[in-house]
């Protein structure tokens, strides 16, 4: 036998830190390599963590809702072989301890999670897990080994605990076994706004909508939000991408949306104008040597990610298309990973899908500018000729640019857009792909 410590992998360049949302197995389940283990979510995105071998879920060493660091064990896993990779003695976390006769592993908890009584009278074996329910619910030894378990060997798993705290009320009352009652620890039920309307639901946040809420509020609180607005006719993009949309997919396999024509503009509108490629440290501005481009998504359950399109400058338009693709089809299948949302300097978010004409998006923080993309619509517009003006039909569309007037002004603000207008309506209808 040999104890292989699951750690929380390194997700990103800025991510230092996850939380644990969901375990996905149990004590004494048995796990598959590359199986998952837990579900963890970042200040960005939600992933799994699979396991990189085979075995059997020995400790879970921390609760669901923890924080844990980049590095951190956060389980232990029993396999059969013992060509398993293990840390050298001089490097050996202090959470695993050596393995006595009755068990197949005993784990201590880290030493920011609250451990329950030591259990030292008891024959039987628990896990860190289920001591610290345990210490936490004022469940006596006698009571503790009465539960019948359904892990392995008979173990007691977190679930049977949890059943027999949810059924204690129908059965005699406990000794404490822990140095404050019961009754100290019970904590006060989170107070629940209540209806005005017997009709109405009160439905609590979930955990990105939260998070969502306090970037939104943050941003405005720290950047001077200001906006310019400009009306494109962009009937010659139009009209070249429905000559070429099923050609670019037939030979491509990917779908040629206006996203990536726009995206290619923008960033060459950034090589012009790099003052909006800028990010705010306090009373520092950090000039931004590549262009990574966000890309605000919907995701099914009417939440909102901006993965990042990186060096966007250096694709051109079928290498922009792909990028456009691969992280719009993954944002909406749960499965970016956390470095996909990392690094932005410039952000663009198509608020025309939803049928917008224009609106004033929220910067996203620490960049200095974001930029609204407006549904397309069929105007009648005055068109200028040699031979005179006359009244057509355009494609036309607005674009809206939000930027920080801390240090954006009205000047550069407005000639970037502008910029952006430009290569769109200069966009050459005789273009190959």
């Amino acid at each position: 036998m040999a104890r292989f410590e699951l750690k929380l992998p390194k997700m990103g360049e800025s991510v230092a830190e996850a939380t644990i949302t969901n375990w996905l197995k149990e004590v004494g389940d048995r796990i598959e390599a590359d199986e998952a283990v837990l579900e963890i979510a970042t200040d960005k995105v939600d992933s799994e963590v699979p396991s990189e071998v085979s075995g059997v879920l020995v400790a879970q060493l921390f609760d669901k809702d923890a924080l844990v660091q980049v590095g951190q064990t956060i389980a232990i896993i029993e396999t059969q072989s013992d060509a398993v990779p293990t840390l050298d003695p001089s490097e050996a976390t202090p959470e695993v301890l050596e393995t006595p006769t009755k068990t197949s592993a005993v784990v201590a908890a880290p030493e920011n999670t609250v451990m329950g009584s030591d259990f030292s009278d008891s024959d039987k074996f628990f896990s860190p897990l289920v001591k610290n329910i345990a210490k936490q619910e004022g469940i006596s030894v006698a009571s503790l080994e009465k539960i019948v378990g359904t892990g392995k060997e008979g173990r007691v798993t977190k679930n049977d605990i949890l059943e027999y705290v949810q059924n204690r009320a129908n059965q005699p009352k406990d000794t404490v076994a822990s140095a404050k009652p019961a009754a100290a620890i019970t904590t006060t039920p989170k107070a629940v706004p209540v209806s005005v309307n017997g009709g109405d639901e009160v439905v609590e946040m979930d955990r990105m909508r939260k998070l969502i809420s306090g970037y939104m509020t943050a941003s405005l609180q720290t950047s001077a939000h200001v906006q310019s607005f400009i009306e494109v006719d962009v009937t010659n993009i139009v009209v070249w991408r429905e000559k070429n949309k099923n050609i670019f997919e037939k030979r491509e396999g990917e779908k040629l949306t206006y996203t990536p024509i726009f995206m290619e503009a923008v960033a060459k509108a950034i090589k012009d104008f790099p003052g909006i490629n800028i990010a705010v440290d306090g009373a520092y501005i950090i000039k931004k040597k590549n262009i990574n481009l966000g890309m605000a998504a919907a995701l099914p359950n009417g939440n909102l990610i901006v993965p990042v399109i990186k060096n966007a400058d250096q694709l051109n338009l079928v290498g922009m298309a792909k990028a456009v693709n691969d992280l719009g089809n993954r944002a909406k299948a749960g499965k970016l990973k956390p470095d996909d949302t990392q690094g932005g300097t410039y952000t663009v978010t198509n608020i025309g899908s939803f049928g917008s004409i224009f609106g004033t998006p929220i910067i996203n923080q620490p960049q200095v500018g974001i930029l609204a993309l407006g549904a397309i619509r069929k105007v009648p517009a005055v068109i200028e000729t040699a031979d005179g003006d006359f009244i057509g039909i355009r494609q036309k569309m607005f674009l809206s640019h939000s930027y920080d007037h801390r240090v954006v002004d009205g000047a550069l603000g407005g000639m970037f857009v502008k910029r952006v207008a430009e290569y769109l309506e200069a966009f050459d209808v005789n273009r190959t792909v």
